[in-house]
């Protein structure tokens, strides 16, 4: 009995400690310390208007935008509730077939140039917000043509929004395809609208 009584106790008390006091104990400090990364990174509209998150990818369809890299995470992609790769792997004809077809589509607009291979596949989560310089580069004809700017004024705004190495020596250099999509709009919107979002 004593033995039960212990256990009782100890499970009151762990669950209380552990699953109350402490979460609420790093979600106050996380709220005071970095309340921009404890609620999500997201970026605003003058207005309020919240247009994303830093950190979670989106589509972008339209020509004079920047496009993301493909998404399996749920059924129409992007979605964060279903955060998630395809699990097909490199044998998968299904895989092989969607890739083949996004390659002849990007080469179709971008001939004679190699197409960056995060352009054609998805990441683990299939929320990355990020593209590589390279992809970004493959597509500065088509958004410089479509937004009536010269190549080198999009790529001075690949430039500013291209990050380094974290730490100068951990994962690759990036750009986060949300933010240089606003960045452009705010130079010069595309002829035709982003899609709703």
């Amino acid at each position: 009995m004593k033995n039960l009584l212990t256990a009782v106790l100890m499970t009151i008390v762990t669950t209380i400690l552990l699953g109350l006091i402490y979460p609420l104990m790093v979600t106050g400090i996380a709220q005071v310390v970095f309340p921009d990364k404890a609620n999500g990174q997201l970026i605003k509209r003058s207005d309020g208007t919240i247009i994303g998150s830093r950190i979670i990818g989106q589509p972008f369809g339209g020509p004079g935008y920047f496009h993301s890299r493909p998404s399996a995470a749920g059924a129409a992609g992007y979605d964060a509730g279903a955060s998630s790769g395809s699990n097909l792997g490199p044998t998968s004809q299904k895989l092989m077939d969607r890739i083949k077809g996004d390659v002849e589509r990007l080469q179709a607009e971008n001939p004679g140039q190699p197409v960056p291979v995060d352009l054609v596949t998805s990441s683990g989560s299939g929320l990355d917000p990020h593209i590589s310089p390279a992809a970004a580069e493959f597509q500065v004809p088509r958004v410089a043509r479509e937004r009536k700017l010269s190549e080198a004024e999009v790529r001075r705004v690949i430039s500013a929004h291209t990050e380094g190495r974290q730490f100068g020596f951990l994962g690759e250099p990036r750009v986060n395809v949300l933010e240089l999509n606003l960045d452009l709009d705010s130079v010069k919107p595309p002829s035709i609208p982003a899609p709703a979002r």
